[in-house]
């Protein structure tokens, strides 16, 4: 039976700003749902289970790149920005899901990939044709040193250097990913208009915003000067990328006018929702920077979370005080988890237990002030799957290991039944194993479950939904013990207390006389308890 829409109050976030405090729930259709049964998620797979999605109390869904792929990078290297792969289906099967999603109350978020096409884009495929051509200026071309080597220092993200020849042009093309993926050369005004024509593209569609994806790497420093070593010591190294700061490679200070020029094309198709995905060494100067004032992106999230591997109340603290909500600032986004990185009940857990601390990390998520984020079978309290080497599809995870976890196992399907073949995603054995730990978890298994973890989730995010002070609220720190994260959200007369308990040990810390628990995971400050309270 299908769901009945929520009523627009119940749907709306914050007035006319529907996007802000919003929960958001990210889809990565390869592993979602498979309906044709070839193994792979799709666009259909993901319209029979939205009714979940929407169930869950989320403001819209993100979906990573389903768009004309090569699928080097698995769709963030882009063939065609206007097209829709085979693997995930058509046009017409996007706009089925766009209409069956808004039909539901959910907005719905796109990718953008803006930096960098895969190498067998229309595009790339004339510019490196030769040095003449119309489009010879639209990625980044340079000449070699007298001796031949690359033009610089600078290294990729996967691996080995930025730099690779091309005979046909006789000069290196820079891209900071696989070599399949040139980077476009975003200073060109002609580019430019390219990129806000595919971004209109989408809007024209119907889609409610878009996802920027690695945005700080759009521009480059047009001298080519080296990027600075990194001093020993500092960090682990697990790839030349490592070994340096990224200071030219990518953070060019025009990108901002770019994206001016990008929210003044969205800006005229009314209420829609731009985030920026920032990472590196310098993203929290960048997130604020490309969030500044009205004229750029509405959000932005970094790695905080993503890339930590421990979890500590300076941690948290530390994040929120980036953004304190001074005037002219953007607003933030946080994830715990996503495509990219470790799931966080594995990367932040140790050796405690992960239904407890899945609940725990859930009631933290939902208390924080910004967006929130929720990947798929975060609901469920999924760990991080078990992928062999046989089996690794990530090129990140292929050529480092095993020094890395890679990105495969935040990337195994979405268990659905628990009795069904490979949990109900796929009919056929799917691209990437199921890891068996995941089918006690599955979907049936807890949905009629009240106090499962995806009942505790539906819980929390109306809790967030009905609260201003959790939405929007202001967030100021309150003191406590080490190990305890406690914070207050306000919002006009409403006030909340959030606390949270991060160590190994029970903490006698009593609630303060005049409040009351409205909602709590665990005995309150037993290790991997939360609680938030309110004035009785």
């Amino acid at each position: 039976m299908e769901r009945e829409a929520p009523c627009p109050a119940a749907a709306s976030s914050a007035g006319a700003e529907w996007w802000r405090g919003a929960a958001i729930y990210q889809i990565y259709p390869r592993s979602f749902a498979d309906s044709n049964g070839d193994g792979i998620g799709d666009l259909p797979g993901i319209t029979e289970r939205l009714d979940h999605v929407a169930s869950l109390g989320v403001d819209g869904i993100w979906l990573s790149p389903f768009f004309r792929s090569p699928m080097k990078d698995f769709g963030y290297d882009i063939s065609d920005y206007c097209d829709v792969d085979p693997i995930f289906g058509t046009l017409a099967d996007f706009d089925r899901l766009l209409a069956r999603a808004h039909g539901l109350g959910l907005k719905v978020i796109v990718d953008q990939v803006y930096s960098h096409t895969s190498d067998q884009h229309q595009w790339f495929q004339e510019s490196r044709q030769s040095r003449d051509n119309p489009k010879a200026d639209w990625y980044v071309w340079a000449d070699a040193k007298p001796d031949g080597s690359p033009p610089n220092n600078w290294q990729s993200v996967f691996h080995g250097p930025c730099w690779t020849w091309d005979a046909r042009r006789g000069q290196y093309y820079l891209h900071n990913f696989l070599s399949s993926q040139p980077n476009l050369h975003v200073h060109n005004p002609e580019v430019q208009e390219a990129l806000l024509a595919t971004a209109r593209f989408w809007l024209d569609r119907g889609v409610d915003g878009f996802r920027l994806d690695a945005i700080n790497f759009s521009m480059h420093d047009p001298a080519l000067r080296d990027n600075p070593p990194v001093a020993e010591g500092l960090g682990r190294r697990t790839r030349p990328f490592d070994f340096q700061h990224h200071f030219h490679n990518q953070s060019h200070p025009d990108i901002p006018k770019f994206l001016e020029r990008l929210r003044a094309v969205i800006d005229t198709y009314g209420d829609r929702f731009t985030v920026a995905e920032v990472g590196g060494e310098q993203a929290d100067r960048e997130m604020k920077l490309f969030t500044q004032g009205p004229a750029r992106l509405n959000s932005a999230y970094g790695f905080n979370f993503l890339y930590s591997d421990r979890l500590t109340p300076e941690l948290i603290h530390g994040s929120m005080a980036i953004w304190p909500g001074a005037q002219g600032e953007g607003w933030p986004s946080w994830a715990f988890s996503n495509h990219d990185a470790p799931r966080v009940v594995s990367r932040w857990l140790g050796t405690r237990d992960a239904a407890a601390f899945a609940r725990q990390a859930m009631l933290l998520l939902v208390a924080l002030r910004g967006n929130v984020f929720l990947y798929q079978g975060e609901e469920l309290g999924l760990e991080q799957a078990e992928v062999p080497f046989e089996r690794l599809q990530d090129p990140e995870a292929i050529a480092n290991w095993p020094e890395t976890q890679g990105r495969d196992g935040a990337r195994t399907p979405m268990p659905w039944r628990a009795a069904a073949p490979n949990g109900g995603f796929s009919d056929a054995e799917p691209w990437l194993p199921l890891d068996p730990r995941h089918l006690p978890l599955a979907v049936d298994r807890q949905e009629s479950d009240p106090g499962s973890m995806l009942a505790l989730t539906r819980r929390l995010l109306a809790l967030r939904k009905g609260r201003a002070a959790l939405r929007v609220g202001t967030i100021e720190r309150v003191d406590a013990p080490p190990q305890v994260l406690a914070f207050e959200r306000r919002a006009g007369s409403e006030r909340l207390l959030c606390v949270f308990n991060f160590g190994e040990e029970p903490i006698d810390w009593p609630l303060p006389a005049g409040w009351r628990i409205v909602e709590r995971v665990g005995e309150p400050l037993a290790p991997l308890s939360g609680f938030i309270a309110e004035p009785a």
